[in-house]
């Protein structure tokens, strides 16, 4: 049995194919073109379905698609994406009749949980929490190898825990959620609040590494907030593994004083939870999308 699945981003579909054993067999790329709305989404999404499909010649395979936001289990519409014109769709029931099949969506950042905890870093433990910091923050749980969503399939959204009731307002219409503290963009707009510069998020850390004063002073700033925001989650969650994912993950001194940082915080007598780096980068989400499909 093959395995399909297509990753719906921002700018990019991605697909990939499968083989029984998850052994990468094809891979394809397409601008999403989501300019052109919600209609035009979805024919690119059966336009690179139907060319997978072809690859194997029709051959029986699952499907399953990952997406930024969530299916809501209460009205089947797609909610919290970025590609707004996604939002309040039923992008699944509509992909159903245009393909004429059944089809999974999962969240992107479950995806990329999965294809990490089958297939990378958390591969062998029974429960991993797979962490994005990029643009924004997001998570996901995977226990025993399977996708664990919560009643409302907000299950993992640790981007949106408040750790300071006052900070900055997050576009979700609340203030001090993780994402604005931690997440690429919120890093470089707290830099840019706090010393009236922007700089990107490289060059941060480039500075932090040079031992540049205010980089020096931000980034351990950084590293405390990483630090609350992540042993809150393993204080609930207590995973066998946290991997991390994103643009952020990239940033080495996590690995050693960010975890330090979770260290003195978490509630335990002895800290034992290993936070490690993603080992399939980019190609989780697609990877976990095949992962999911049914």
């Amino acid at each position: 049995m093959f395995r399909i699945g297509i990753d719906l981003g921002g700018t990019k579909i991605e697909g990939v194919i499968l083989d029984a054993d998850g052994r990468e067999i094809f891979r394809k790329r397409i601008a999403t073109e989501r300019e052109h709305g919600y209609q035009h989404i979805l024919s690119r999404l059966k336009s690179i379905h139907d060319e997978l499909v072809a690859v194997i010649k029709g051959q029986p395979n699952t499907f399953g698609i990952g997406t930024p936001g969530a299916l809501s289990p209460r009205t089947g519409l797609l909610k919290n994406s970025n590609t707004v014109c996604m939002n309040g769709q039923p992008v699944k029931a509509d992909l159903e009749k245009l393909l004429n099949r059944k089809i999974e969506i999962q969240n992107d950042a479950n995806c990329f949980a999965m294809a990490e905890a089958m297939l990378g870093a958390g591969n062998g433990k029974n429960l991993v929490f797979g962490v994005i910091m990029g643009t924004g923050c997001g998570g996901g749980i995977v226990y025993k190898g399977e996708v664990f969503t919560g009643k409302q399939a907000i299950a993992g959204e640790w981007g949106h825990m408040s750790i300071d009731p006052n900070g900055p307002l997050c576009f979700c219409g609340h203030r001090g959620c993780v994402e604005t503290f931690i997440s690429g963009a919120g890093l470089e707009n707290r830099y840019a609040e706090k010393f009236g510069v922007r700089k990107p998020l490289k060059e941060i850390e480039k500075e932090f590494f040079a031992g540049e004063p205010k980089a020096v002073e931000f980034v351990q700033i950084f590293f405390r907030n990483f630090g609350r925001a992540l042993a809150n989650l393993i204080d609930i969650l207590d995973p066998d593994i946290v991997v991390l994912g994103g643009g952020v993950s990239n940033f080495s001194a996590i690995y050693k004083e960010g975890v330090e940082q979770v260290s003195k915080t978490v509630l335990t007598d002895e800290f034992q939870t290993p936070i490690v780096k993603n080992q399939l980068g980019d190609s989780a989400g697609v990877l976990g999308a095949a992962l999911v499909g049914i």
